[in-house]
């Protein structure tokens, strides 16, 4: 990191706040700038309900943890006590789960805001959460302060319908090439959360790490996950770890899905049990970020051992319905090999209860009708994930050149990497998952997701400065209908997250593209 970005980090947002009064920042809030934009909006002119102190929250039972999320975020700023009691209430804050549309679905809402009350109506929890983060967007910026500030805290009128164009939204945390722990992985939960992101994708292995205690076979994490890209000191999480993981997002409305990379992608493994390699001989632990060039021993009977025993762990610690198996870059495997190795380790997946997803190179082998292709290429066309979306194979799309927010914005970037190309903002936003492969249907497209690997990013902070302001722009592709799609609207609506990112002390990259208001 150099020293004219290090000064940039600490003192823009220090200047930032000396001249932006804390008062005017809290009502620095429009009805209209809500991200992912809704499906329907109308704003009511004049008029806001006010939080005081008489302010309660009231809930179905089935949405009292939801309540309970909410309530605490609006104690830690307001101050207020914020009770949470069961529906129905007389004004204040309502979750209900009755009243919405049917065609909002399971995780679409209905938002009312009047000057006595606000009410939101979904069919489900999953909408009742999702409503709630619409209306966490719609409170003063102030809100997200870790400390009690002096508000005001009005929210303003209007009412919404939303509901998501794709089931599946996605993010994904390379925690492989360097370890975080679950403090930065939950923070990361939450920023996903308030945009409507509702899988996180952990990449748990590969040649630089193994990152999850496995008790059939310790040394995974305790040899395998010892260091990471550079030669740091790596870390792993132990079982318990990673169930504290799983229910934080569930508690968000997030699920977990958990990658193990192979056949390749696979050293740190190899390092750590030498009966897993062809020859018997262990390699030595990798630093470097080199790929392609490790695979495990398709023709040995213990590798599939391995795999059961592996997943057999990981399915039972996983109540989500995926399972990854990675599947990209085995450039070591010989392809008939590959082939008969993903075909073995879906079954093994599938008897394990779980569905399989894996990096769209396992097309190349037989997908199972319920395995889901992950597309990460640089181009719109690829003959082969055609052909397996036509046969009925579901995809999720991540095209590098779009998604992968592990990239450089542009060539001053001192983080990420750029084989994929510069990613700004606007390269993020403006495509169209459904229709961007030739030859793909929307109909098969489950959903989209923005990867972010690691070999570059080692803190929270670097976390924050690749995923922020891209996060959000994939997160509306993923839920706004493609009706709603206008870039010209999206940066106005983009910018007004800038506040909120400053007071929640998100290091986010000031994109040139984006006019940042004042207090950002």
């Amino acid at each position: 990191m150099n020293v004219r970005r290090v000064l940039a980090i600490l003192l823009v947002p220090l200047l930032v706040s000396l001249a932006t009064p804390p008062a005017a920042a809290a009502t620095a809030v429009a009805f209209g700038s809500v991200v992912p934009v809704p499906v329907t909006t109308t704003a009511t002119s004049g008029v806001s309900y006010a939080i005081t102190t008489s302010t309660a929250v009231y809930t179905d039972p089935a949405a009292a943890g939801i309540g309970d999320l909410l309530a605490a975020l609006l104690r830690r700023s307001t101050g207020y006590p914020i009770p949470v009691a069961p529906a129905p209430g007389t004004g204040g804050i309502s979750l209900l789960l009755s009243g919405a549309p049917a065609t909002v679905g399971p995780e679409g809402y209905q938002l009312d805001v009047t000057g006595t009350s606000i009410v939101i109506r979904a069919n489900q929890p999953a909408g009742l959460a999702n409503g709630v983060q619409t209306l966490h967007q719609l409170l003063p910026v102030a809100a997200d302060s870790a400390t009690v500030q002096p508000g005001p805290w009005p929210v303003p009128g209007g009412h919404i319908v939303d509901y998501p164009r794709f089931g599946y939204r996605g993010a994904m945390l390379d925690v492989a090439r360097h370890f975080f722990p679950v403090a930065a992985v939950e923070r990361y939960i939450d920023q996903l959360a308030l945009y409507k992101i509702n899988y996180l994708h952990l990449h748990l292995s590969d040649d630089q790490g193994w990152r999850i205690a496995i008790g059939s076979w310790p040394n995974l994490a305790t040899y395998g996950g010892s260091t990471a890209v550079g030669g740091g000191p790596g870390g792993y999480y132990t079982q318990a770890d990673y169930q504290q993981i799983v229910a934080y997002a569930a508690a968000r409305f997030v699920t977990v899905v958990p990658e193990i990379d192979m056949p390749g992608h696979t050293n740190a493994a190899l390092a750590s049990y030498p009966a897993l390699n062809c020859d018997g001989v262990a390699p030595p632990l990798y630093t470097g970020t080199d790929v392609g060039f490790s695979s495990l021993c398709t023709s040995k009977e213990l590798t599939y051992t391995f795999i059961d025993q592996v997943f057999g762990e990981l399915a039972a610690l996983t109540p989500g319905p995926y399972l990854h198996i990675g599947g990209d870059e085995a450039a070591s495997t010989a392809p008939a090999d590959y082939a008969a190795f993903v075909n073995r380790v879906q079954q093994i997946v599938a008897a394990h209860g779980k569905t399989v997803t894996g990096w769209h190179d396992i097309v190349n082998a037989t997908p199972l009708p319920s395995t889901v292709a992950q597309y990460w290429g640089t181009t719109t066309r690829d003959s082969a994930v055609a052909t397996a979306a036509q046969r009925g194979t579901r995809l999720i799309m991540s095209p590098a050149s779009r998604t992968y927010i592990d990239m450089k914005y542009n060539s001053r970037t001192t983080l990420g990497q750029n084989w994929a190309g510069y990613i700004d903002v606007k390269t993020a936003y403006d495509w169209d998952p459904g229709a961007y492969l030739r030859g793909v249907a929307a109909s098969s497209v489950l959903g989209v997701e923005a990867p972010l690997w690691t070999e570059t990013l080692v803190t929270g902070a670097d976390i924050d400065y690749m995923a922020f302001p891209r996060l959000p722009a994939v997160a509306e592709l993923g839920w706004s209908p493609q009706a709603t799609h206008d870039w010209t609207a999206f940066k106005q609506r983009l910018g007004a997250q800038g506040p909120r990112w400053h007071v929640m002390g998100v290091n986010y990259y000031h994109s040139t593209q984006i006019s940042w208001p004042g207090g950002s």
